[in-house]
Order: structure tokens, then C-alpha cells, then sequence
């Protein structure tokens, strides 16, 4: 199989799964339960695992080896940032009906916007290969700071993007079901949900700028980068539900993380000198996550400080 057939075939795919999803599986708005979520959790696991396999049969070790670990790191940053979309979600009061569907089509946005991303990442690697280097001291940059700056306060409400909108836009006092825009007396108002949106897509973006380096720390095969990417996003919506009410037990993940991207980071620096073979990454990144999770797990809940307020977001009128 050719390489552009792989993007168009993995392609196709992604928005089948999407459309379905929109279309079929999740047409009316409906709060998701556990049960729920945990079934979705494990059917895009193993359709994941199941894509590795089909990457070591077509490909080879080393491009599957590649692709879990690049999935397990997207995966891991991905379960850390869930926290934001669950402070975005309860400042700008969204309902637990349509969180889901806002979740679905930020994803979509994600898929463009990593797309992008990727390629233009994979130009620059290919072009100037010193380009590493940097990637790798930002990583270690990165890492430390994640965890010296343990605490992330976050306010939705004060996202540029989200300001501009709120000012430039006609918005509805209220939220109208899972609209994103309504008409009212022959004139178009955007729904707060949209707006609510735009903070979902900004965050994600700001995220990727971690996790689209790291996985160049580990492959420079943009298609790797692409569909471990991709996997881990598409799979985000149901592990979300699930452990949206676990996600402050989850207290030394961070320090996890910083760890992996600390490692990654100096493997990519090193690598002229020092060869890390993939394998050998794979269990490391793996060591470091499943000691974080022991020690969150074996740990007491830390209490709830977290301001749970409500965001001032409706500017212009119901009607």
C-alpha cells in the first residue's frame, strides 16, 4: 500500500468515524453516563490497538513501536489537560446533555488544526534538521516548568479570542439546546456554546504545542505522528466521562509528565551522541506513567479548591 493511500484510506476513516458518531450514535443530545463512556473508552482503545497491529503487519516493528509510544504520550498529555475542558465546561455552565456534542465537534477542529500542525512540522524537520534541538529545549523547558508550576489556574472567560468574539458578536443571553447560532427576528446570533467552542479549540491548540513535539522526539514519520495523534483525540471524549469525577485523584500524573517530556526532551538533544532505541522509550515513558498512577492511587484525594463559578458570558440579547 502506497503511501498516499494509507492518508486517504486512514482519512476516510476518520470521518466515517466522526460522521457516525455526529450522525448516528450520538444524534440527541443526552447526558453520558459511566456505563456509557466506559464501553466508548474501550472500543476506541481497541480499535487503537488494533491499528498498531495493522501498522507492524504493513509497516514493521519499528513504525508500530513508534506509534504506541507516540499514542501513549498524546494519550497521557491528553488525560492531563482533561481538567481544563472540566473548568471550561462548569464556568461557562454547559450542560451535562450536550457536552458531549461540543466535545465531538472540538475534536473535529483538533483533527484540522493538528493536521496543519504536523505538516508544518514535518517541513521544518525535513528542512532543518536542527530543528530537533529546539523541539528537545523546549520539551525540557517545558517539563520543569510543568513542574515547578504545579497549579494551573484557569479562566476561560479572560481568553482573548473568547473577549474578541464577545465583543464582535451578536450573542444570545442564553443557550439554545446544542446550537451554536440561532436566528431571532431575522437576524443570526451566535449561542454562548459557540463561544464556549472557541475556547475549547484555543486550549487545544495551546496543548498540542507540547505534544506534537514529543512525538517528533520519537518518529519523524508524519504519518506516525498523524494517526497517534489522532487515536489518542478521537478516543478523548469518552475517557472524559469517565473520569471526570476521578481527575483530581489523579494528583501526581503532572509529575509524570513532566518526567516524560524532560526524557523525550534530552533524548532528542542527545540523540547524535546517544541512541535511545524506540523500544527502550516505550518502556520508559511507560515506567514513568504507571508509577505516577500507583502513587496517585495509593495516595489520599486532595480536597476541592477549585473555583467552580460561572462565567459572564451572555452579552447580547434573547428575543
Amino acid at each position: 500500500m502506497g503511501t498516499l493511500s494509507r492518508w486517504i484510506i486512514f482519512n476516510i476513516f476518520v470521518l466515517v468515524a466522526v460522521a457516525l458518531d455526529l450522525g448516528v450514535f450520538h444524534r440527541r443530545p443526552h447526558r453520558i453516563k459511566l456505563r456509557e463512556a466506559a464501553i466508548w473508552s474501550v472500543a476506541w482503545i481497541a480499535l487503537s490497538l488494533l491499528f498498531g497491529a495493522g501498522v507492524f503487519w504493513y509497516l514493521g516493528r519499528q513504525p508500530a513501536l513508534e506509534f504506541f509510544t507516540g499514542y501513549l504520550i498524546e494519550k497521557a498529555l491528553s488525560i492531563d489537560n482533561l481538567f481544563l475542558f472540566l473548568v471550561i465546561f462548569r464556568a461557562f455552565s454547559v450542560d451535562e446533555r450536550v457536552q458531549h456534542r461540543l466535545l465531538a465537534w472540538g475534536v473535529l477542529g483538533a483533527l484540522v488544526m493538528r493536521g496543519i500542525m504536523i505538516a508544518m512540522g514535518a517541513a521544518l524537520v525535513a528542512r532543518f534538521s536542527w530543528i530537533l534541538y529546539v523541539f528537545g529545549a523546549f520539551l525540557v523547558y517545558a517539563g520543569i516548568h510543568m513542574l515547578l508550576v504545579r497549579t494551573r489556574e484557569t479562566r476561560p472567560e479572560q481568553n482573548k479570542i473568547f473577549q474578541l468574539a464577545s465583543r464582535h458578536l451578536r450573542v444570545t443571553r442564553q443557550y439554545h439546546g446544542e446550537k451554536f447560532f440561532v436566528r431571532l427576528n431575522k437576524q443570526l446570533f451566535a449561542t454562548p456554546l459557540f463561544l464556549v467552542l472557541l475556547v475549547v479549540e484555543i486550549t487545544d491548540v495551546t496543548l498540542a504545542v507540547d505534544s506534537i513535539p514529543a512525538i517528533f522526539g520519537i518518529t519523524h514519520d508524519a504519518f506516525i505522528v498523524y494517526t497517534s495523534n489522532v487515536f489518542a483525540i478521537l478516543g478523548l471524549r469518552a475517557i472524559y466521562f469517565l473520569l471526570a469525577g476521578a481527575l483530581r485523584r489523579l494528583r501526581f500524573l503532572t509529575v509524570g509528565l513532566s518526567g516524560v517530556l524532560v526524557f523525550i526532551g534530552a533524548k532528542m538533544i542527545a540523540e547524535p551522541w546517544i541512541h535511545v532505541p524506540v523500544h527502550i522509550s516505550l518502556g520508559v515513558v511507560a515506567g514513568i506513567l504507571l508509577a505516577a498512577l500507583i502513587a496517585s492511587l495509593m495516595s489520599p484525594a486532595p480536597a476541592v479548591t477549585a473555583q467552580q463559578g460561572r462565567g459572564k458570558i451572555m452579552q447580547g440579547p434573547d428575543r
